[in-house]
């Protein structure tokens, strides 16, 4: 593997994982998808709550 690849994957993981952390965070969704959204809004990226829903529900799709 190149050392680029290795990068790329440690990366990614560490994405997906701080992803699937607050899935599963002891806050409430409601709560949660609040943070994401502001987090979001923070860098410029706006959703829509029903966007929201969509991408919480793909990401523990992907699990």
């Amino acid at each position: 593997m190149k050392p680029l690849h290795i990068v790329l994957a440690v990366i990614g993981g560490a994405i997906a994982g701080a992803a699937v952390g607050l899935l599963f965070a002891p806050e409430s969704g409601t709560d949660t998808r609040k943070k994401i959204a502001d987090y979001l809004k923070e860098k410029g990226i706006k959703l829509k709550k029903n966007q929201i829903d969509e991408l919480a529900a793909e990401i523990e799709a992907a699990e």
